[in-house]
């Protein structure tokens, strides 16, 4: 399998499936296509229908959407267990993750991905303070219920699907205590999510839409 990716530093639909990926072993290439830059449309149409990353390409089989990437791995891989194994808890993770997958554009457009700023005091505006804080209830309502130390208990798709979220946090300095702030040290501290961060430390492409 290949998983083709974009720049570590600001990709937070990339982050998604390579963390599944990498969290559960799953064997596959990494091709990683600078993005913004004036060969990325020409070189990402090469790969994906949609000219967006990621794009995961297994045999014949093209899958260019984070969500969908996660469900082809899931049902190709069902020993790995990726949702909850319980009905009611796997629905609720569906739920979740598609919310997440959809929604929470104020957060998105105001707090892009960028894993090497690290801002104190940053300006939240109110339609992204709306969006955190819905974000606090899922987290929450999930850890509550499943005792942590992830969403539902072991790490799941939709812990991968927040997992842009959790870096937000930190990176906008975004004040979260008691559980959730729990919740972020554990999804930080994942040998797969340090492996990410650590090389979207080392890039040196700026992308100027994010600046």
């Amino acid at each position: 399998m290949i998983l083709v990716i974009g720049n570590k530093r600001y990709s937070s639909w990339s982050l998604r499936p390579w963390l599944l990926m990498k969290h559960f072993n799953l064997p596959f290439e990494e091709r990683l296509v600078p993005l913004d830059l004036p060969t990325s449309d020409a070189e990402l149409k090469r790969y994906s229908p949609s000219g967006k990353v990621p794009v995961l390409i297994d045999g014949e089989n093209t899958i260019w959407e984070s969500l969908a990437i996660a469900e082809y791995l899931n049902e190709k891989f069902a020993e790995k267990q990726m949702w909850p194994a319980d009905r009611a808890a796997r629905a609720h993770a569906r739920c979740v993750s598609n919310e997440m997958h959809s929604g929470f554009m104020a957060l998105r457009t105001h707090m892009p991905h960028d894993l090497q700023k690290k801002l104190t005091n940053f300006d939240i505006s109110p339609a992204a303070q709306k969006d955190i804080e819905r974000i606090k209830n899922i987290w929450l309502e999930c850890l509550q219920k499943s005792g942590g130390p992830f969403l539902f208990g072991s790490f799941s798709i939709a812990d991968a699907m927040f997992a842009p979220v959790v870096n937000r946090v930190v990176s906008y300095g975004v004040p979260f205590d008691g559980d959730c702030a729990t919740y972020i040290q554990q999804m930080r501290a994942l040998p797969a999510h340090q492996e990410w961060i650590n090389e979207a430390l080392k890039e040196t492409l700026v992308m100027a839409r994010y600046r």
